[in-house]
């Protein structure tokens, strides 16, 4: 079942940029409500076990490390096909074969450096907003 919710995060490189203002304007402009939102960072270890889905993956400690090295801003939206929508949103994970126009087109340095998060499916959204949200199904 659907829960119209998704999570995202927008990363440390567009932190860094200043670029937070911009891309909530953009997600709520596309109709998205905001029901929790926090800045914080991820420490190392933090980092490690949000990803350990990709602990096997070569890719995983360069992962880690740039996840840790600033504040990120988590937040979870609400809006009808969540899921969907929020990933045509954000666009392609290497933004240069992001449709223009999207988060990673206009935000994204590189592959690795992309701006934003979004969760793949219903189930991944409640367990990464959980990860951030006490109480996720609450909001």
């Amino acid at each position: 079942m659907a829960t119209n919710r998704t999570f995202t995060m927008i990363k440390p490189d567009a932190v860094a940029a200043g670029n937070i203002g911009a891309i909530i304007d953009q997600i709520t402009k596309s109709g998205f409500k905001l029901v929790a939102l926090k800045y914080t960072y991820l420490t190392a270890e933090k980092s490690g076990q949000f990803y350990a889905v990709h602990k096997e993956r070569p890719f995983y400690n360069d992962l880690v490390g740039f996840m840790s090295s600033g504040p990120i801003v988590a937040a979870i939206l609400e809006k009808d096909n969540a899921i969907e929508d929020f990933r045509k949103l954000i666009g392609a994970t290497d933004p240069t074969k992001a449709e223009a126009g999207t988060i990673r087109n206009l935000f994204a340095k590189s592959i690795d450096a992309n701006a934003i998060h979004g969760s793949d499916s219903d189930e991944n959204a409640e367990i990464e907003g959980s990860f951030f949200f006490s109480a996720f199904e609450k909001f």
